[in-house]
Formats: C-alpha cells, structure tokens, sequence
C-alpha cells in the first residue's frame, strides 16, 4: 500500500505514526489528502507536529537514557552522529531548531542531544516549537502544490514500455544513491 493509501485509509493516526517514522514524504501526503480534502488541513498539521515531537521527544530520551547500551554507542560511532555533534556544540538552540530540516541527521540529532549536556527543560519546548513549524510547512507543501500534483498525474498516463523506463529509472536513482552513501561511509572510517 503507498504512503498515500495508508493516511488516506488510516487517516490522522498514520499521519502522526508516518511523521515520527518516516518523516517528510507521509506529512507532504497528508496535506495531499487534506488538499482532497479526505483528512482535515489543521488536523493533519496536527498530527504531523505531534507525531515529530513524540518521536523525537523519544530518540532524545533513548540517548540520555541508554548512552551506554550497545544501540547508542553503535548509532555514536556513525559519522552522521559526529556532525551532529559538532553542530550541537557550535549552535545548541539553533541546532536543535533545525535538525529536523536538514537530510541526514534527522534521526540521530535527537540521540546525540540526548547524550550531550543539553537539558530536556531546554530541547522540549525549542523541539515543540521545530516540530510545530515543520509540520505545518510539510502539511501546506502538500496542500498548496496539491491542485498540481493532481493535475500532472492526471496528465501523466505510461503506456507499454513507459513503465519499463520508468522502473529502470527509479532503480539506477536508488542504485546512485546507495552507492553514494556506501561512498560516504568508506570515506568516512
């Protein structure tokens, strides 16, 4: 079932599992369907934020919680988690204000801040605030550019041997990206 299949049948509730797991395609899906007008606009900015917040209220707590378990020294020896850390150093508030924002590090800020001094009095209400903003202009990108979105699958119909060229597209991006990151991974140890 597609992104859209699941929040359109499960509605607001996969819209807040979805923006805690998967991040910004199922909240830009959800204000598709809001646009469509099968979820509530302001529900679904709700659930996205909620679902952000929780997720990350809850990485964040694993990191404090657990900085010794196995998990956490694992996700602590990824060069993604390295840059976190440095950007966390440099621009605490800032940081964790943006890192929701930027592709890559969105899973394991939250564990790095929790390992850092930062206190949870402080990431709360600045990760309430991030979550807030970012499911709201996920939410609208789906909702303003939903007409569009519409109108160019509307348009676009493959026949015959279009979807073999599309599938073998799709495959050679996903292959460039996977061997871009096993690149960034060998660079990096």
């Amino acid at each position: 079932m597609s992104i859209e299949g699941l929040v359109a049948h499960y509605g607001l509730i996969a819209l807040f599992v979805g923006a805690g797991l998967e991040g910004e395609a199922v909240v830009v899906a959800g204000g598709l369907l809001a646009h469509q007008g099968l979820v509530p606009l302001y529900g679904a900015m709700i659930a996205a934020a909620a679902g952000s917040f929780v997720a990350d209220q809850s990485w964040f707590y694993l990191g404090r919680r657990f900085r010794e378990a196995r998990l956490v020294r694992k996700i602590r020896a990824q060069a993604a988690f390295a840059r976190a850390v440095a950007a966390l150093e440099r621009h605490p508030i800032g940081f964790i204000f943006a890192f929701r924002f930027i592709y890559g590090l969105r899973t394991v800020s939250p564990i790095a801040i929790g390992t850092s001094a930062v206190p949870g009095r402080t990431f709360l209400p600045v990760n309430a605030t991030a979550a807030a903003i970012w499911g709201s202009v996920f939410t609208l990108v789906g909702y303003v550019f939903g007409q569009n979105f519409e109108r160019f699958f509307g348009r676009f119909t493959p026949h015959g041997h279009q979807w073999l060229w599309i599938a073998a597209a799709l495959i050679a991006i996903g292959a460039l990206i996977g061997a871009w990151h096993l690149w960034q991974r060998r660079r990096a140890t």
